[in-house]
């Protein structure tokens, strides 16, 4: 089974790859392979576009006048028209798994630490306090079972993944009824302004699913508040 992790690391080695330097990933590009997951993009057809947009960008350049592409969104419109070609060419059959049960990586003692940090964090929060305190329970109730779990068996990493999804969401809620309006404002304005460049290249609700995306991790980030996702799991 492919390591969780796959999905990420590897789009971004290949953007990496591709571009021909270690360019960071922003902000905006995370948001936009949150949005691919979500919308279960395999990662062949990740791949396969971000593989198509460089080269038909690279054959429209002038040697000696090349310029570099920044950001992963170039690609998304050849992300999806290889997601869509896949998916007719394996009508009938079930898409790729990228979550795993494969525990390489998903150690219990790490899991749990992730789970209780992130409670701890929790503990702390300015904003929204009574949703943040039942989240910070609801973590270290989770983290307790992966602790007690059966050792025998593989961690359920899907299954947690979906439970995380969920607090987050509920946690995305609560601030952004609790933020104040300019805040809020202010966040949607500098989404618009990071995906001005690209937005001839995606469609309307791919287009939606970013920016929102952008605005919630922007929203955490304000308030010092961590993501719950086994994704952002430090893996020292």
């Amino acid at each position: 089974m492919q390591n969780y992790f796959n999905y990420f690391t590897e789009i971004e080695e290949r953007f990496q790859q591709r571009r021909g330097s270690l360019l960071l990933l922003s902000t905006l590009d995370w948001a936009l392979i949150e949005t691919w997951r979500d919308a279960g993009v395999p990662l062949a057809a990740a791949l396969r576009g971000i593989d198509a947009a460089f080269d038909k960008y690279e054959s429209r350049q002038h040697r000696g006048h090349k310029r570099r592409i920044n950001g992963l969104a170039w690609c998304a419109q050849a992300v999806f028209e290889a997601a869509e070609e896949l998916h007719e060419a394996a009508a009938g059959a079930s898409t790729t798994n990228y979550a795993g049960t494969d525990e390489t990586g998903f150690e219990r003692q790490r899991v749990a630490a992730h789970l209780e940090a992130a409670a701890a964090a929790l503990d702390s929060a300015a904003v929204a306090p009574e949703v943040c305190a039942a989240t910070a329970t609801r973590l270290r109730e989770l983290a307790a079972e992966v602790r007690t779990a059966d050792a025998a068996r593989p961690l359920d990493t899907e299954t947690l993944e979906r439970n995380l999804t969920v607090l987050e969401e509920k946690l995305f809620a609560a601030l952004t009824t609790a933020a104040p309006e300019d805040l809020l404002v202010g966040l949607k304005e500098h989404a618009a302004r990071e995906l001005a460049p690209y937005r001839s290249r995606m469609g309307v609700v791919q287009l939606r699913q970013v920016e929102r995306q952008f605005a919630q991790k922007q929203l955490l980030a304000h308030y010092s508040l961590p993501r719950l996702s086994l994704f952002y799991m430090s893996q020292q």
